[in-house]
């Protein structure tokens, strides 16, 4: 079964005097967006890079999960943050992911393993392939 994912941004102005709004098909909300907060930083505006972060935050969890119950060591808990980074001029330059996980029965290098694993078959890490990931992965 194929699955397609929509969200709607409406922009009114030029690039910098600009704003917009981005809402998704799902209905869980509408988010303002805007390029001062894209080139600034804004602790009440998203940005694209902070949409990317969550789809790969989540993505990244899941592939991480389905790798650990595949090892015979599903996971009590992840705590994933992807942190996206944006360099006007530029445009996106790279994907952090830091995990932080409680995984019964499993050392630290045999997580390291498959965290690194699930970072290469995570669908939205392979969508990004054109930028650099990086992953810190540890147990709790």
């Amino acid at each position: 079964m194929t699955v397609t994912s929509e969200a709607t941004t409406a922009w009114a102005g030029s690039l910098t005097e600009g704003s917009g709004t981005v809402s998704f098909a799902s209905g869980i909300g509408s988010f303002p967006v805007n390029w001062k907060a894209r080139a600034e930083g804004s602790g009440s505006t998203t940005t694209p890079e902070e949409l990317i972060a969550a789809a790969h935050a989540s993505c990244f969890s899941m592939a991480l999960s389905h790798e650990l119950s595949q090892n015979g060591t599903p996971p009590e808990k992840l705590d994933t943050t992807a942190s996206v980074t944006f360099k006007p001029g530029t445009g996106i330059t790279g994907s952090h992911l830091n995990v932080s996980a409680v995984v019964p029965g499993l050392d630290a290098a045999k997580f390291a393993e498959i965290a690194e694993g699930a970072k290469t078959g995570c669908p939205v890490s392979q969508a990004l392939s054109g930028i650099t990931i990086t992953l810190e992965a540890t147990l709790a």
